[in-house]
């Protein structure tokens, strides 16, 4: 038996529609991270990109389990001396919901360059409209 390698010709690149109204935050990203790197795939291999594009919908309407809506903070940094910054998940999800499923997803890809190209093909949208209606995306279950 021989290891099958993916190559760029072999891929084939589906697109995927999620609607993340009343979905748990961390059981959607995972579903969607599978889908990205193309874990799903019998032609997965670790070192390629042979994922495929995932649409999310509805945002706003995602849910966090527990008391993490008031509890867990989002951090940033801007790189100078005292400039950290703090948020809840609850003022994040009003401001940029959006923000809060692609920084969920992106802890669950690999980083560096490889990680980078995965994370371009997730669309998160606030509300239901999304301009990608030409690509056909089929609905992936959650």
């Amino acid at each position: 038996m021989r290891t099958l390698f993916a190559k760029k010709d072999d891929i084939e690149r589906r697109w995927y529609i999620v609607d993340a109204k009343d979905a748990i935050l961390g059981r959607l990203a995972v579903k969607i991270a599978n889908c990205l790197t193309g874990k799903t795939k019998p032609i997965f291999t670790p070192n390629a990109d042979t994922g495929d594009f995932v649409i999310v919908i509805n945002a706003e309407k995602i849910k966090l389990t527990g008391r993490k809506i008031d509890n867990k903070i989002y951090y940033s940094h801007s790189g100078y001396t005292g400039g950290i910054k703090a948020e809840t998940a609850r003022e994040r999800l009003k401001r940029r919901p959006e923000r809060i499923i692609e920084d969920a997803v992106w802890g669950m890809i690999p980083k560096g360059r490889l990680g980078r190209s995965v994370i371009k093909k997730l669309k998160v949208y606030k509300g239901s409209d999304h301009p990608h209606s030409a690509q056909k995306p089929e609905v992936l279950s959650v």
